[in-house]
């Protein structure tokens, strides 16, 4: 009951949301279809790989799939698995399952849908020559729902691959384009610069810079392709350009600490340091993680310095020693908090993950120095994937457990059954070997007295229709009728017409009611066929009941082969997360030093610099006396 109101439920959000990816077919009528994109939705991918890997078996061994329930949306569900399997990072078996599809007999809108989901698979992968030549292989229509996503993945893929000029023929088609207004403007401006059209770029990043709209994604955009002008601009000796753009970016957002730092060495650059302390002011209080609130810490004495404030840039330089040396603790304390496994432990924390923002939740967990970085270090890819594994390998490991745990409750249950059933059955098959072969005998009576009424349809036998004391009458008869003619008496002929003129009577009435006699016995028969039936139904039933109470706990052998591949797995699983656990320890370790090495050379500038401030201060002190 519980799982069909899960797949009611999931109907309902599933039949708009599969449109938007595979092809439509109607609405959702699998159930089991529908319960594997509920969990899909969910994002509980493996559970969805299993369900539907198991759907899709059943279906292709059946004598007449066409009668189940998934051929119609077999189409839907081939793309799901490709999908489900990609979404879970089995990339070889999404290329297959996709490839399947693409070679199969299938229209040609389906074939161009695979093609682009193929080529996404590839340039995920990070390569892009393959997901070129699979975009290649579209031809002919492509379903209109679609038709944006290839011409833009297209785009992304020539670009990657060094095709700048083709890159920016697509990409400038998609100007407009629903959904895609801002990433399309934004790669058209980078494919622009770097194939060689610095003007022409800049003005597409300034037009991307200036987007329409407040939702999330176009504001982070219209924010990138502000900074990414600006930083450009100032890196090749243009600061006073640079600056607007610099400006447009907002205070409150994921580039607004880099926008800062930008804004103010574009000032310092014109030599406006008493400007650029407007910026680096507003940024040194921030979160002094941040590498560039780092920078700014060095950057705003040093503003100080230039504008011959050189008190206040010494404490400044002071302030930034103290700060950089509070970070190297805590970045030592989380290198060592690291190596003792406590950030693995931490990543596992379930509490953590029931938000979708669980990675920025990490920084506040308590005693957890490990994680108060983790959200720099997120930015790179291969820890991003890296992380995705070894979480995925921990629910693994969860499940196994669970699944062992299950085999041992079902081996009890097995142990429970045979307890009760094996006392009760030797008795119960006695009773019925003795019950059987009654039945066994009627069975054979009624079959004896059907084939004798069939038979009287052609051959009339009015005497197998005699009742019983009509039998009984005629025995009597019959010896009254051998005494008589044994008799010598005076009265022995009129007796002996008398027997006649009685039996004649007792022939004469079975004669002229054989037709009568004849309806009520198949009238009987039938009625004594529906007793019949009953008795076989309960004969099948008790049957059916005693092979169910043998099966129940004989013939599951399977479970200790079960639990064989399941502690296998879990020793496999142990092997990986430790492995993978490794990777990600010595990818943070290497991240968290990478900073420690930056922040001891900061140190080190910040202590010449602020050496170099107090001589400064104290020579014009003295020039003042």
């Amino acid at each position: 009951m519980r799982r069909a109101l899960l797949w009611v439920a999931g109907l309902s959000i599933l039949s708009s949301a599969l449109a938007a990816n595979a092809p439509a077919r109607g609405p959702l009528r699998d159930l089991y279809f529908g319960e594997a994109l509920y969990h899909a939705y969910q994002g509980e991918y493996f559970d969805a790989i299993a369900r539907l890997d198991t759907e899709l078996g059943q279906h292709y061994g059946l004598d007449e799939p066409e009668l189940d329930s998934l051929h119609r949306h077999i189409g839907e569900a081939e793309f799901a698995v490709g999908d489900f399997e990609l979404y879970y990072r089995m990339h070889h078996r999404a290329g297959r399952a996709i490839k399947a599809v693409l070679e199969g007999d299938v229209e040609q809108s389906v074939r161009n849908e695979a093609a682009y989901r193929l080529a996404r698979l590839h340039f995920q992968k990070n390569d892009p020559v393959n997901a070129l030549h699979a975009l290649d292989r579209i031809q002919g229509k492509v379903p209109e729902r679609i038709r944006d996503d290839v011409a833009f993945l297209r785009g992304q893929v020539l670009m990657a691959t060094g095709r700048f000029d083709d890159a920016v023929k697509i990409l400038s088609g998609l100007q407009g384009a629903k959904g895609f207004e801002g990433f399309a403007a934004y790669n058209l401006g980078i494919a622009l610069w770097r194939g060689g059209h610095p003007e022409e770029g800049g003005r597409q990043l300034d037009r991307a810079g200036q987007l329409g709209g407040s939702e999330p994604a176009t504001l982070a955009i219209r924010d990138k392709s502000n900074l990414v002008l600006g930083s450009t601009l100032l890196e090749n000796k243009h600061p006073e350009q640079a600056r607007p753009y610099l400006e447009r970016v907002r205070l409150v957002g994921p580039y607004s600490n880099r926008a800062l730092l930008a804004a103010g060495w574009a000032d310092a650059t014109l030599g406006r340091f008493d400007r650029a302390l407007v910026p680096w002011t507003i940024l040194i209080k921030r979160d002094v993680t941040d590498e560039a609130v780092q920078e700014g810490l060095l950057a705003v004495p040093f503003a100080y310095g230039k504008l011959n404030v050189h008190g206040k840039a010494a404490l400044l330089y002071g302030g930034a020693l103290e700060a950089f040396g509070k970070e190297l603790e805590r970045l030592s304390a989380s290198i060592a908090s690291i190596r003792d496994g406590k950030f693995l432990v931490a990543l596992a924390r379930e509490e953590i993950k029931q938000d979708r923002n669980w990675v920025v939740n990490l920084r506040s967990l308590p005693d957890s120095p490990e994680t108060y970085y983790l959200t720099d270090l997120m930015a790179s890819h291969d820890f991003q994937t890296s992380l995705r594994n070894y979480l995925d390998l921990e629910e693994l490991r969860k499940k196994l457990i669970a699944w062992d745990e299950s085999l041992d409750a079902y081996e009890e249950l097995i142990a429970i059954r045979r307890a009760y059933y094996q006392p009760l059955l030797p008795d119960v098959d006695r009773t019925f070997r003795v019950l059987d072969s009654r039945m066994r005998l009627r069975l054979e009576q009624r079959e004896r007295v059907a084939k004798r009424i069939d038979a009287m349809l052609v051959a009339p036998r009015p005497d197998f229709l005699a009742t019983a004391n009509e039998r009984l009458v005629r025995q009597r008869l019959a010896q009254i009728e051998r005494a008589a003619q044994k008799s010598r008496g005076p009265g022995r002929d009129a007796l002996l017409e008398r027997v006649g003129r009685l039996r004649g009577l007792l022939h004469w009435r079975i004669r002229t009611e054989y037709d009568r006699r004849l309806t009520e016995a198949y009238k009987h028969l039938r009625e004594l066929d529906a007793v019949v039936d009953v008795l076989k139904q309960q004969y099948d039933s008790f049957v059916r009941t005693r092979q169910a109470a043998t099966q129940s706990y004989e013939g599951y052998e399977l479970t200790r082969q079960l639990r064989v591949r399941v502690r296998e797995a879990r020793e496999q699983v142990a092997t990986l997360m430790t492995r993978q656990g490794r990777m990600l320890e010595t990818m943070a370790v290497n991240e968290l030093e990478r900073r420690s090495r930056r922040l001891e050379e900061y140190q080190v500038r910040a202590r010449f610099a602020m050496a170099d401030s107090y001589d400064r201060a104290t020579q014009s002190e003295e020039r003042v006396d």
